[in-house]
């Protein structure tokens, strides 16, 4: 495809649904068009017409701030034991907060903004399969058809990934509501869900490209890399080892020349390291001067999606503790400062192994001569501050932060969804469980060390779960890892007992944490709202 519209510098288009109303009139100019009306059929009338409504599906992707702050990050790492919620105080993020600590409410604006989003693109995306299938053979040819079907398929399937790690089983949609009578869908099963999430990526992955098939302006589409990778995840999730162990196979036969580490670690989260090599899927940003608080409900209306928001507020909330370059007087330029959000916590920090370079490159430990305000900078006993959210540039061998942000600008710096050491630990998982090419799983897991410079280690559940927390970890993955595991309650209970006491002289990061209760914590409330409209049962305990 050509790059007259790219993925980076994308066309955020909210597209008019028109819906024809049919007549009974034998009178003939009760039929005739309205002057300067505009149909759906009048748009889609062009390969570039379809190109925009596939991009709009991708846009949801990047929405990020509502009434509230909802980033996936929110659940996948503050959640869980590698992070803490941070901020200016325990009361700043009050939805986060609860989520966290287990006292979560359907009435959680988070959990709602959240919830929705994941529809804007489902709604997206079903509108998008019906509209472009449905073009004249004259307008669009059908490789280019089926190649975007397969992208908007892969991100439906996204979504529905997305909403039904957080909620279970969830109205499931996919054809176009034109009918408020249509509106009011029950809930389907959880393992409906999946089923539709394996179905849409496997009827999209033999007519997705190729990474390497697209030119360099289309780089963040989505590929057949991605949905390989995907189906390793879910059947991952579904515990069905042996389809997940089919499709790692696959991956590591087909992309063997489409995808490598990045021999520098750091270099995954600088600008430069965008779709590059070790990049399997990403959510493409621009930088964007909107306030942080100018966003509003996620509408696109004022044009505050195109700019990443997170590294802004995961940035340390003073300007003294880092030092971005020095001017041509010897002066130091300090970090803009952010919000202070998503703080690795002290247990993460203690995971990583002695001479890993990765704990570095991850958090920051800020040393007492550059904390302005304490009250501020220290957070439950933590000082720590996430790095691979923080953004940076890459100039001649140095890691330097994107200097111009501040809080009234958001950045160009991408989310990365899927990198390629998650497939390869994905793959040992896969191997290790379904009990096949143990020797390749271990190398798999190994690959991902070595490009460290750590030793090898053996194929064991243990090593496979270390090396996924650490080399993965402030990406939003810890949580859903511990979900899919099956020992999300153990593990966040004893690391509530392990931080509860502020007089210990180390952290106390479960001071406010409530006990897991097995059986409702694994999931998130359906917010009350979509209860209420739609007549939804409620997730059990809640």
């Amino acid at each position: 495809m050509g790059g007259t519209i790219t993925m980076k510098k994308i066309s955020y288009i909210l597209l008019s649904m028109l819906v024809a109303v049919s007549t009974s009139s034998c009178t003939a100019w009760l039929t005739e068009e309205a002057p300067g009306k505009t149909n759906v059929e009048d748009f889609l009338s062009s390969e570039e017409a379809a190109i925009q409504q596939t991009n709009g599906v991708y846009v949801p992707l990047a929405w990020e701030y509502g009434t509230d702050f909802y980033a996936e990050w929110t659940i996948g790492d503050v959640c869980s034991d590698d992070a803490l919620k941070g901020g200016g105080s325990e009361q700043d993020g009050a939805g986060i907060f609860d989520m966290e600590n287990f006292q979560t409410t359907s009435n959680n604006s988070v959990l709602l903004n959240f919830y929705r989003t994941q529809y804007q693109g489902i709604g997206r995306a079903n509108a998008a399969i019906e509209m472009i299938g449905g073009m004249s053979s004259d307008y669009i040819g059908d490789e280019l058809r089926a190649r975007l079907i397969g992208e908007i398929k892969f991100l439906r399937a996204y979504y529905y990934f997305r909403l039904v790690r957080v909620f279970g089983g969830v109205p499931l949609v996919t054809t176009p509501l034109y009918s408020s009578d249509d509106w009011k869908q029950p809930r389907a099963t959880a393992e409906a869900i999946y089923g539709q999430i394996v179905k849409d990526l496997e009827e999209a992955e033999p007519d997705l490209w190729l990474k390497s098939e697209y030119d360099a302006s289309d780089l963040g589409r989505v590929t057949k890399g991605a949905a390989q990778a995907m189906l390793l995840k879910v059947n991952l999730y579904r515990h069905n080892y042996d389809e997940a162990y089919k499709w790692g196979t696959t991956f590591m036969n087909e992309q063997a020349s489409e995808y490598d580490l990045n021999p520098e670690y750091l270099y995954n989260f600088a600008i430069e390291g965008e779709n590059g090599i070790e990049s399997v899927f990403e959510v493409q940003y621009v930088e964007e001067g909107t306030s942080d608080w100018g966003g509003g409900i996620p509408n696109g209306a004022d044009g505050a999606t195109r700019g990443n928001m997170s590294t802004v507020w995961t940035r340390p909330r003073n300007t003294n503790t880092i030092v971005v370059d020095r001017d041509d007087t010897g002066a130091t330029i300090l970090a803009q400062k952010g919000y202070g959000y998503n703080r690795p916590s002290v247990d993460l920090y203690n995971e990583f192994e002695a001479g890993d370079p990765r704990r570095e490159y991850t958090i920051i430990d800020i040393p007492d001569s550059d904390i302005q305000n304490q009250a501020e900078e220290i957070y439950l006993g933590n000082r720590y501050i996430n790095r691979k959210q923080s953004g940076y540039y890459y100039d001649n061998g140095n890691y330097n932060l994107y200097y111009k942000l501040d809080h009234d600008t958001r950045s160009p710096v991408n989310r990365r969804e899927i990198r390629f050491s998650d497939v390869l630990l994905l793959y040992a998982e896969a191997c290790l469980e379904s009990g096949k090419d143990l020797d390749k799983g271990a190398a798999a897991l190994n690959r991902v060390r070595d490009r460290v410079g750590l030793g090898q280690v053996s194929l064991t559940e243990d090593n496979l779960r270390h090396e996924r927390r650490v080399e993965l970890a402030m990406e939003g993955h810890r949580w859903f890892d511990l979900c899919r595991w099956g020992i999300v309650g153990d593990t966040m209970n004893a690391y509530r007992a392990k931080y509860m006491d502020e007089d210990s002289g180390t952290s106390y990061e479960g001071v406010y944490m409530r006990e897991f209760v097995k059986g409702k914590h694994e999931l998130f409330p359906i917010p009350y709202e979509e209860v209420r409209l739609s007549g939804l049962t409620q997730n059990p305990g809640y």
